[in-house]
C-alpha cells in the first residue's frame, strides 16, 4: 500500500529514481514489474503490473463501448511497462514525459495501489484545490 508524499527528480533520460519510502513497500512484497500510464497525460501513473492486470479486466472487452474503447487507447498511448533498474530508477515512457513536462523536480504521492507523479508546481496547485461542500459531505460520510 502506497501512501504520503516524496520529492525527487526525472533525470535527462527519463528515468525516475523510485523514493525508498515505495521502494520499501515494493521490496516486502517483492514487486519489479510495473505498468506505467496516464489517463489524461497530464500526470504519470505507476502501477504494480498485478494491480494493472486488475485495472485492465475491467475494460477488456471494450470493442462496443466508446468509453473502454478511448480509456485504453489512452493508457496504452501514454504507457508501458517497465522496471526497476539496478538503481532504484524506472524509465518513464518519453510521449507520457513529453505530454506531461515530467523533467526535474517530481512529487511522487503514494494512491493506495499506485503512484502518482508531477511536476512539484502541479502538485501544490492541485492541493491547494479547496473541496466544495458536496465533497466535503461525501468525506464526513465516510467518517473521516
Amino acid at each position: 500500500m502506497f501512501r504520503g508524499n516524496s520529492q525527487t527528480r526525472v533525470d535527462e533520460k527519463g528515468r525516475l529514481k523510485i523514493p525508498a519510502q515505495y521502494k520499501k513497500v515494493l521490496e516486502d512484497e517483492s514487486v519489479s514489474a510495473f505498468f506505467v500510464t496516464s489517463l489524461d497525460g497530464k500526470s504519470a501513473r505507476i502501477y504494480p503490473l498485478d494491480e494493472w492486470h486488475k485495472i485492465e479486466e475491467k475494460f477488456k472487452d471494450s470493442s462496443f463501448d466508446t468509453t473502454k474503447a478511448l480509456l485504453k487507447f489512452k493508457v496504452n498511448r501514454y504507457g508501458n511497462e517497465a522496471e526497476v533498474d539496478g538503481q532504484g530508477r524506472i524509465l518513464l515512457p518519453q510521449v507520457l514525459r513529453e505530454k506531461a513536462g515530467l523533467l526535474g523536480d517530481v512529487d511522487v504521492v503514494g494512491m493506495t495501489s499506485y503512484l502518482e507523479v508531477m511536476r512539484s508546481e502541479q502538485a501544490q496547485t492541485f492541493a491547494d484545490q479547496e473541496f466544495t461542500p458536496e465533497q466535503l459531505q461525501k468525506i464526513a460520510e465516510w467518517g473521516i
